[in-house]
């Protein structure tokens, strides 16, 4: 019985190395990667995990997250306790520092196979056919004089007095509609379709707000997951991201711009204006960086509601900054460099580069 768990343990054990592996040879061929697993493996993987958990109408993940963080408390007081009463021996945590190793080999393994590896699929632009040539500083400039004429316009249509801003009357209807602009999306790109599980809200989205987490897509149950107590322009845009990795679509940046797609082409006005408000503010956020004084010029072209909107945005956040909020995006940072997540040194970024290139499209 003692060799039998000791065969096993070594098996378990295994799993960290040839997950290190698989990540490798996956960098190394976006290619493949794509062909037998984003579009393939994962396809029918993930779809499956996300029907399955999308029976429930509450988010498993937060309660694997919650039962997760119990009992990592109980266990370091555990260890306090036994080294403070000296009862604890060296054999004894040398096993308990294999049975860590080995449930951190299942995790980083599962999380690898089940989802990890679309980080190193080939990028939105070429599954697309999508030419994000070198952009030029006018370029740029254009595009946020587009986007500002577009959410203008869509502010003029919507009405955001009745509504508090921060979805708690209206986050239900965001979740269970949210797919409608994938619908039409997929048209053009077939590679955003599927049928996957609806968003779900998150019942601690407050603590999430202090961690800075708009959303987060939890691989091992295929759940998009959504922090409800954002503010209600957001919410829409935060929703179609959480999608976009449930579809496979793991680089925050591509995500960033599918939201963008997916809201663009939903039929309620309330989701496209979230839509172009998150392009906006990239673009923006990139003009500010390359030309701060065009980009005062610029902003002043938005109409008072829209710059409303923004400042109401950036309060909500505000009231959330902190050591925690801090401590979180670093940790945020530190994950997203180890799964490469990294841009050329002149580009704008991968979002802003292929909205310019749909603006050069527009264009045409």
């Amino acid at each position: 019985m003692k060799a039998k768990r000791k065969i096993n343990s070594i098996w378990f054990t295994m799993l960290l190395p040839i997950g290190l592996i698989l990540v490798y040879v996956s960098q190394k061929n976006p290619n493949i990667v794509e062909k037998f697993y984003s579009s393939g493996i994962y396809l029918y993987l993930g779809t499956f995990i996300s029907i399955v958990t999308g029976i429930l109408p509450f988010s498993l993940a937060e309660v694997i997250v919650i039962l997760g963080i119990i009992i990592i408390i109980i266990s370091i007081m555990w260890i306090i306790y036994k080294v403070a009463i000296k009862e604890i021996k060296i054999n004894c945590m040398l096993l308990f520092s294999k049975k860590i190793l080995i449930i951190f080999s299942i995790i980083y393994f599962t999380f690898n196979f089940l989802w990890g590896i679309n980080y190193y699929r080939l990028p939105f632009s070429k599954i697309a056919n999508i030419n994000t040539r070198q952009a030029t500083i006018k370029e740029l400039e254009s595009l946020c004089n587009d986007l500002i004429s577009e959410v203008n316009e869509l502010r003029e249509k919507i009405d955001l007095s009745k509504k508090n801003r921060t979805a708690e009357n209206d986050y239900r209807y965001i979740l269970k509609n949210a797919y409608k602009g994938y619908e039409v999306a997929k048209n053009i790109y077939p590679e955003l379709g599927g049928n996957y599980g609806k968003p779900k809200a998150v019942f601690f989205s407050k603590a999430m707000s202090y961690m800075g987490i708009t959303g987060i897509y939890f691989p091992f149950t295929g759940e998009a997951n959504v922090n409800i107590d954002t503010p209600y322009i957001s919410l829409p845009s935060t929703v179609t991201h959480e999608m976009a990795h449930q579809r496979g679509f793991a680089r925050e940046d591509e995500a960033n711009y599918i939201a963008y797609i997916t809201c663009k082409f939903h039929p309620d006005l309330d989701f496209q204006y979230s839509g172009y408000i998150l392009a906006l503010t990239h673009s923006m956020n990139a003009l500010y960086s390359s030309d701060r004084e065009k980009y005062i010029e610029l902003y002043e072209k938005l109409s008072k509601n829209v710059k409303e909107d923004l400042i109401g945005i950036n309060r909500y956040w505000a009231k959330y900054e902190g050591p925690i909020e801090r401590a979180s995006n670093k940790m945020n940072n530190a994950y997203l460099k180890s799964n490469n997540q990294k841009d050329g040194v002149k580009s704008y970024g991968r979002m802003v580069d292929l909205l310019i290139a749909e603006y050069r499209i527009k264009k045409e």
